[in-house]
């Protein structure tokens, strides 16, 4: 399904081939010889997303752009089933395997690989020819590389990126109390957008 969002549409190369079951939502470039697989989810929210030549989207992907980071990937990369990409530049050769989650703000180099279930965690850069262990977490700039049960070294790291202010532009709540109800609100008045999306 292709839809109109904010005025934008998606662009798709005509080598190109995206399932019947795939959703391109507004600003959506697909590039050449490219594969968007079914159930796969490419949305344009406030912000690009753009597919270089030969990537593959597999089943049930989802890649967000956002006003603050678009979403980009270089030439023949790979994303895998059920992945979740958010606002990150992954370079060209990337692959990222079945599960991965790369947040907003996230740069992967060329040839690098993000394997089964792993994170790259927001504002946190992965070096040329990287590889995240499957299930680890890489935060940083540049990555630290942590095994899942290392959760106290990894907020050590992941504290300063500042997630709250940096995606939902919200001070760490203090002990006690939520950003949620404000987070909600905020995402509900920007996701009401897509009630004028168009068909197309």
């Amino acid at each position: 399904m292709l839809l109109e969002h904010q005025g934008q549409s998606p662009t798709v190369d005509p080598t190109a081939y995206i399932a019947p079951t795939a959703t391109l939502c507004g600003d959506v470039r697909v590039g050449p010889g490219c594969r968007v697989l079914f159930g796969a989810v490419l949305t344009a929210e406030g912000g690009p997303v753009e597919l270089g030549e030969g990537c593959v989207v597999m089943e049930n992907a989802v890649l967000r752009g956002t006003r603050q980071d678009p979403l980009t990937l270089g030439r023949h990369v790979l994303v895998g089933p059920g992945a979740y990409l958010t606002g990150c530049a992954v370079g060209d050769d990337a692959f990222l395997a079945t599960g991965s989650r790369v947040f907003n703000g996230a740069r992967i180099g060329p040839r690098a690989e993000v394997r089964i279930n792993a994170v790259v965690h927001l504002r946190t850069t992965v070096a040329d020819d990287t590889t995240v262990p499957i299930g680890w977490v890489a935060v940083g700039d540049p990555a630290e590389l942590f095994p899942p049960d290392q959760h106290d070294r990894i907020w050590e790291v992941q504290r300063e990126l500042d997630f709250p202010g940096y995606v939902f532009g919200l001070p760490r709540a203090p002990d006690g109390e939520s950003i949620m109800p404000e987070v909600s609100r905020r995402y509900g008045r920007a996701l009401d957008r897509h009630r004028t999306d168009r068909i197309l």
